[in-house]
């Protein structure tokens, strides 16, 4: 059954009428408030969208379109939004980026067994590579991803929001919950410093 589309289609974002905190919009979008839960998806898809084409392997983006495979996401996943209890700021980000990563693994694994991928493939010398992996190499992705993980949430969701997200400071700050643009800035500086020295280890 196709899940309920709680505004109809989404839209492409508006200017932000000041740097709403993102879990106040949550709490009101729990409430029952469509112009709170409209301003979360505004804020959250676009930036969704650029992470998830820099995840996908290149030769699955000519089977499936990034855009459609994240806003079905995120709908299914919005439907459920009163059991999602934040924890942080960012924390709405990362639980629907979890949400479209699984999609995206489902999805490789379907058109991995499809009998017309072997042709696909064999034009690919490394068929499973993202365009991160293709950019740093696979090794410095897992390091990447390991360090990533021993970072406080915090920190972790600040390098992904800028770096892998692509958001702008003043999105940055929106999603972490910071009061402007330059403190944003700074977290993301002071975030980056940290997962230096974590993939430093141990080389």
């Amino acid at each position: 059954m196709a899940p309920q589309n709680p505004l109809g289609k989404l839209a492409e974002p508006r200017p932000p009428d000041g740097l709403e905190s993102t879990l106040d919009l949550l709490r009101l979008a729990k409430a029952g408030d469509r112009g709170a839960l409209e301003r979360l998806l505004a804020r959250s898809v676009p930036a969704l969208r650029r992470w998830a084409s820099g995840r996908l392997p290149r030769w699955t983006r000519d089977l499936m379109d990034t855009d459609d495979l994240v806003q079905e996401t995120v709908l299914r996943t919005v439907n459920r939004i009163n059991d999602f209890e934040p924890r942080h700021e960012g924390a709405l980000l990362a639980y629907l980026r979890k949400a479209v990563m699984n999609r995206i693994r489902d999805e490789v694994g379907r058109k991995k067994r499809m009998p017309a991928q072997q042709s696909l493939d064999e034009n690919h010398a490394d068929r499973g590579a993202s365009p991160l992996e293709e950019a740093i190499g696979r090794e410095a992705v897992e390091r990447y991803e390991a360090a990533l993980t021993r970072l406080r949430d915090e920190d972790r969701e600040a390098i992904i929001t800028r770096v892998e997200m692509e958001s702008s400071y003043d999105e940055v700050a929106q999603a972490l919950g910071k009061p402007s643009p330059d403190a944003a800035r700074m977290a993301v500086s002071r975030a980056l410093l940290r997962l230096a020295r974590e993939m430093n280890r141990g080389v």
